[in-house]
């Protein structure tokens, strides 16, 4: 099965040319996938020899940099295994814009290696070579002076949350970045999220419409007297900054605001879309920051208004006319209200949208949704070389549209150390665009997190906050990973999430959820101490918070009577010492006082601290809730430090 972390790259193509490289690419493209394309001759050559072939390939025939010019619009990254040298000689005539090239890599034939070549920020490359690294167990080499900064690239900034980059100086703002020069930020509308990620020290002056909100970092505060050396709106305005001088600037659109459209039938659409145009030019506003139109549902066939949602490519939203009939408009119409059901098609559609969207994103706000979100009145068209009339309003929603179907990935991290997580785990985590998980566990993965990425920490008992937060960023649109120690599906968030999405009426595919396991604690203490689960074995944790102990109780007397090798989670609190005790009286009744046990705290941990003893004797060990114990069966034994349960083999 390929990762499914890897999707935002596709489609990708492979290049190798020699058989070793062609035998990493092979691997590396059954895990991701894409197409890998080797040369005709190469296929002749070793066409007898299926060792030396791929699984699937593609073949070309010409030169391979003429193939290339042919390719190349066709992907949206190329992974080569080649010389970095010849890589840049081939791709130097076909690189034209960053906005728009594909994402380059280089990985060297030995595999040692994955240099992000070209289109590091815009086209990804940088986080492509991190992922391909941790897949294959290599070095990234990463040179942008953002991520040497710990800083996410400015021109990428909004991709996450459906932003739309507007006008700017891109490439004079990343170049002051570089240089560490002070860029303001000014932000209007759209989820701060991002600023979280931001390091201490950060090079941004950050303001909101309301006033200066200052530097997150330790850096000296900035009067308001000082020159900055770039500005950065986030915004629904659209700034001219054709004309302004000195310093470079950029502007990001959030998609906020809501178009409501009234019309008579058969209205066109360019006339709908010049009333939206001109609308939007009249009150400065972006285009690029309309979230979706909305309208009555009797026009949700409208050819004109379909048309515009395709061309602009943005949803519509529709409501019943009793629906906007309860709706406050600044000015309603006793004509409207004759011909539809509703004195108000355009102000009360946009408003509703507005409000409608937050309210489906409300665990997002920190205070309720405005009572009314319109921010221009209903405008009217009418044009003689055009067939009938337009009413435009406009709305704007606390919660941007991000136009993408949001993902969550529920992590298992193993026992602790890094290299026990599995390597789809890894790019998962790498590659979401949020982590959330307990502190503990959060700062065990800390190598995997990259710049940019929003990092959310709870306590230990904050469970259904965790599953409730990761859930509604992953509705808005964003890639969520949710990390538990061990497995995710033993004793972790899986479960807890998928029961909180049922209770929210998933439907299973919106938004997409990948489970991907983990070495759990048990299997990881097993490990440590020999092989204790070779026969039929269960886990029990003690802790009653969650379920009552009689029922515990009653687990831990069938598998002690079963003759179960037990593995005992969560054995003791600091207020929860005597379950532990009463396990142990439970199990002495069925098995033998030598029985061995393992007492394993902080399993493949740098304080790892392991004991093999006897069921007797097991509280005379220090034991903790970061202690996994394991109680061997009847015929259970130990050598030396080791645990062994025979499955029967030299019988």
């Amino acid at each position: 099965m390929t990762n499914p972390t890897f999707s935002q790259f596709q489609p990708i193509g492979f290049m190798g040319t020699t058989p070793q490289a062609v035998q990493l690419l092979d691997s590396l493209q059954n895990s991701i996938d894409g197409n890998l394309w080797i040369s005709k001759n190469y296929a002749q050559r070793y066409h007898q020899d299926q060792t030396l072939l791929p699984e699937k390939f593609n073949i070309y025939n010409s030169a391979l940099k003429e193939h290339l010019a042919v390719i190349w619009q066709n992907y949206n990254s190329l992974i080569f295994c080649l010389a970095t040298g010849a890589v840049v000689r081939l791709i130097a005539p076909l690189l034209k814009d960053k906005a728009d090239d594909p994402a380059i890599i280089v990985i060297d034939p030995e595999g040692r290696f994955v240099i992000s070549l070209c289109g590091g920020h815009q086209g990804g490359a940088d986080l492509l070579t991190k992922m391909v690294a941790l897949q294959i167990g290599a070095t990234p080499i990463i040179t942008g002076a953002s991520n040497s900064l710990s800083l996410p690239g400015i021109d990428i900034l909004g991709r996450p949350y459906g932003w739309r980059k507007g006008q700017g100086s891109w490439t004079k703002l990343m170049m002051e970045i570089a240089r560490q020069n002070t860029i303001e930020v000014i932000q209007e509308a759209g989820s701060n999220l991002w600023q979280s990620s931001l390091p201490k020290g950060h090079i941004f002056s950050l303001s909101n419409s309301n006033g200066r909100l200052g530097n997150w970092g330790d850096r000296e505060e900035i009067s308001s007297e000082s020159v900055y050396q770039g500005k950065i709106w986030i915004s629904v305005k659209q700034r001219d900054l054709s004309g302004e001088p000195g310093i470079p600037q950029g502007q990001w659109h959030p998609r906020v605001l809501w178009v409501g459209i009234g019309c008579e039938r058969g209205t066109s659409k360019q006339l709908i879309n010049q009333a939206i145009t001109e609308t939007f030019a009249k009150y400065n506003l972006a285009e690029k920051a309309i979230a979706g139109i909305a309208t009555i549902d009797i026009k949700a066939d409208e050819i004109g208004i379909v048309e515009v949602c395709r061309d602009r490519d943005l949803p519509l939203q529709t409501f019943a006319a009793q629906t906007l009939k309860q709706v406050v408009v600044p000015t309603p119409s006793a004509i409207v209200n004759q011909e539809v059901g509703t004195p108000s098609v355009a102000e009360a559609a946009a408003i509703s949208a507005a409000l409608l969207f937050d309210s489906q994103n409300i665990k997002l706000l920190e205070q309720e949704p405005k009572t009314n979100p319109l921010i221009v009145k209903k405008q009217i068209f009418k044009q003689e070389q055009q067939p009938g009339a337009v009413t435009v309003a406009i709305a704007q929603s606390e919660i941007e549209y991000t136009g993408k179907l949001g993902k969550l990935y529920l992590v298992g991290i193993g026992p602790g150390s890094l290299d026990q997580i599995t390597t789809a785990a890894k790019t998962a985590i790498t590659g979401a665009d949020v982590v959330i998980g307990y502190s503990l566990y959060v700062d065990l993965v800390q190598p995997l997190f990259r710049v940019g990425q929003v990092i959310e920490s709870l306590p230990i008992t904050q469970e259904k906050q965790r599953g409730e937060r990761a859930i509604a960023l992953a509705n808005q649109g964003l890639t969520v990973a949710v990390i538990s120690s061990g497995d995710c599906g033993i004793y972790g968030m899986a479960g807890l999430v998928l029961e909180q999405l049922k209770l929210n009426n998933w439907d299973g595919q919106t938004p997409q959820v990948r489970v991907f396991p983990g070495i759990s604690a048990l299997q990881a203490a097993a490990s440590r101490v020999g092989a204790p689960l070779m026969h039929d074995f269960c886990a029990i944790s003690l802790s009653d918070l969650l379920t009552p102990w009689k029922v515990i109780m009653k687990r831990l007397e069938a598998a002690a009577m079963g003759d179960f090798v037990t593995s005992i989670y969560n054995p003791r609190s600091q207020k929860r010492v005597q379950q532990i005790v009463k396990a142990q009286e439970i199990f002495l009744q069925y098995r033998e006082p030598d029985t061995p046990v393992a007492i394993v705290r902080s399993v493949y941990r740098d304080d790892e601290q392991i004991t093999v003893t006897s069921l007797e004797k097991m509280l005379e060990h220090p034991i903790d809730m970061l202690t996994t114990i394991i109680i061997g069966n009847s015929n259970t034994y130990s050598h030396g430090d080791w645990m062994i349960t025979p499955r029967g083999y030299l019988q």
